[in-house]
């Protein structure tokens, strides 16, 4: 269970510090008139907000991580807990 919070850890921080950027480049642009929407991911992504930034995504991440540490290994949190962290990384890639 520790390797797997390790390793939840580790992209976490990847993609924090992925999402700083990212969420600078998102000020940038829409500051200049761009960037138009309402939130980064659709409503049935798994997470239960909207955002227009990276960083409240990753922190809903981060809290699950927590929650997975403290509370004991749950199959489904862990599955759901994934899932989230792979459409960030996903779309962090594609930002680029």
């Amino acid at each position: 269970m520790d390797s797997i919070i390790e390793k939840l850890n580790a992209n976490l921080k990847l993609v924090y510090r992925q999402s700083l950027d990212a969420d600078k480049k998102l000020d940038e642009l829409q500051q200049q008139g761009h960037g138009k929407f309402t939130a980064l991911f659709p409503k049935d992504s798994g997470f239960n907000f909207e955002a227009k930034r990276f960083k409240p995504y990753v922190l809903d991440v981060a809290a699950d991580v927590e929650s997975l540490s403290n509370d004991g290994l749950n199959e489904e949190k862990l599955k759901t807990t994934v899932i989230k962290l792979q459409q960030l990384l996903k779309l962090l890639a594609t930002f680029k």
